[in-house]
């Protein structure tokens, strides 16, 4: 796409994607989505917009990555709305293809990601979870040959995946994780938000409490993860939350610690109402979290 370019296509295949974006103005920025969009996502295609002369967003809610009993039929999808704010947000390119698009007849590969992709959301999701992010993200990186793509903080350990995998398979490709984006009340923007009542957006507000009454402890000194931990246990039980995990863990291989010696993520998983929650936060003895 050039700076002429007025009008976001929206293309469906392979074949016309690769042939839109032939002779498009490099750098390419690529920022995969399922859609739902909200403002975390309109962040990444800010990003993308201010550094990239060409933007292209998917749309593409992705069956492999979810396990049986999971929420896929039910997850949240308004194409019509997520165009109208992907066009707003200067996208040149959106892809939105039909599964059969991306695991057409007799698909057969899948991409795993040892160790990395085994604990927090792995363990508790199953090894499929991230073996379906792993292969999609693969494809659309082919797919579109970008030289960025933009993922966010909120999800952190599927950051870590990608950056693995872009590393061990030698992709041509910059992966740049952006800040989670909070409402104002500190909840992580997420398209799941979308399931909780009113009585349960307020409690959820407590997983942010949580992350946040940890980090403190570990500014504050305390270097004993179980300890730095208990505060946040308190603020969960307080809005009547039971953790599936939350954990502290090295930020670059999530091995869970036992003691704090420098900047450590801090995550967290729990169910509100019918939502399945995930947030975390990166942080380090003597400095304020972020």
């Amino acid at each position: 796409m050039t700076e002429t370019t007025t009008a976001m296509l929206t293309l469906r295949t392979i074949v016309e994607l690769r042939e839109a974006l032939h002779d498009a103005e490099r750098p390419v920025a690529l920022v995969p989505t399922m859609g739902a969009l909200h403002e975390g996502h309109l962040a990444l295609l800010e990003r993308a917009r201010a550094q990239c002369a060409t933007v292209v967003m998917s749309l593409f809610v992705n069956p492999t990555q979810f396990a049986p009993g999971e929420d896929l039929r039910s997850y949240p999808r308004n194409e019509d709305a997520d165009a109208r704010l992907a066009a707003a947000a200067g996208v040149d390119v959106l892809f939105a293809p039909p599964a059969s698009e991306i695991y057409p007849d007799g698909f057969a590969s899948t991409i795993h990601v040892a160790g990395v992709s085994e604990r927090l959301e792995g363990a508790a999701r199953g090894s499929s979870h991230f073996d379906g992010v792993a292969t999609v993200v693969a494809k659309l990186l082919n797919i579109v040959g970008p030289q960025i793509a933009y993922f966010g903080q909120k999800d952190a350990q599927q950051a870590l995946v990608i950056k693995r995998l872009v590393r061990d398979l030698d992709m041509p490709v910059l992966i740049e994780v952006c800040p989670t984006v909070r409402a104002g009340d500190g909840l992580a923007l997420s398209s799941r938000n979308a399931y909780l009542s009113d009585s349960e957006r307020v409690r959820a507000t407590a997983l942010h409490r949580a992350l946040s009454a940890a980090a403190r402890a570990i500014a504050g000194g305390e270097n004993d993860a179980a300890a730095a931990l208990s505060p946040a246990r308190e603020q969960l039980a307080a809005a009547d939350i039971e953790p599936e995990y939350l954990e502290i863990s090295d930020p670059e291989t999530l091995v869970p610690l036992a003691h704090v010696v420098g900047p450590v993520l801090i995550a967290l998983a729990a169910r509100v109402g019918n939502a399945r929650l995930i947030d975390n936060v990166i942080a380090t003895p003597g400095q304020e979290p972020r």
